[in-house]
């Protein structure tokens, strides 16, 4: 096998897609697409863009929940990267960012109560989870990453053990993101020794 050094713009290896419920100063919710997460035990560490207004949401209502598309989603989760909660649009947005104060009926989705934060949950994505923000850490360059314990998880009927709390990985297909391009999970190739479920 050759390699060579390459400079990539991003490093998007392919990476699962959520939408972050905040809450705003009028108390509605923002929602926004990320693709920079991941999870070790019930700690969240996420990363957002410095001047983003979720984390401007983040730093004075320190709570969150990150709802879970499948790949069937792309679409929705497309246009809503083209939204923004800040009025005016920031000057680092993407000239066709428009602002939208209600991104669910912008997106023709619907918000249900969550049980242990403020913002809303997206009724129409199969998780949820609820979370609250520990730190906060700012980078030199323009990035922030968020460490968030999760405070409760709820997932679907159709992806969840019948009487326990399992993710059935048959049935779930996250939508992931590699290099800007939207996909979601071959088929299987194997099971970890460590599987719930075999």
């Amino acid at each position: 096998m050759q390699h060579r050094t390459i400079t990539p713009k991003v490093l998007y290896f392919g990476t699962p897609v959520a939408v972050v419920s905040t809450l705003n100063d009028d108390r509605s919710t923002n929602l926004a697409p990320i693709s920079s997460y991941w999870a070790l035990d019930d700690l969240l560490v996420i990363g957002l863009g410095t001047s983003s207004h979720t984390l401007a949401n983040l730093r004075t209502r320190p709570e969150l929940v990150l709802n879970l598309p499948v790949d069937a989603d792309w679409q929705e989760v497309e246009r809503l990267g083209r939204l923004t909660g800040a009025f005016p649009v920031p000057e680092d947005k993407p000239e066709t960012t428009r602002f939208e104060p209600d991104k669910f009926a912008a997106i023709g989705w619907t918000g249900m109560t969550s049980t242990t934060v403020a913002p809303a949950r997206v009724a129409e994505l199969p998780v949820h989870l609820e979370a609250t923000v520990t730190a906060i850490h700012d980078e030199a360059d323009g990035l922030s990453v968020v460490h968030a314990r999760c405070t409760a998880v709820h997932a679907s009927d159709e992806i969840t053990v019948p009487g326990t709390s399992h993710i059935d990985p048959a049935h779930w297909h996250p939508l992931i993101y590699s290099f800007r391009h939207y996909f979601g999970l071959g088929a299987r190739r194997g099971i970890a020794l460590r599987a719930d479920i075999r």
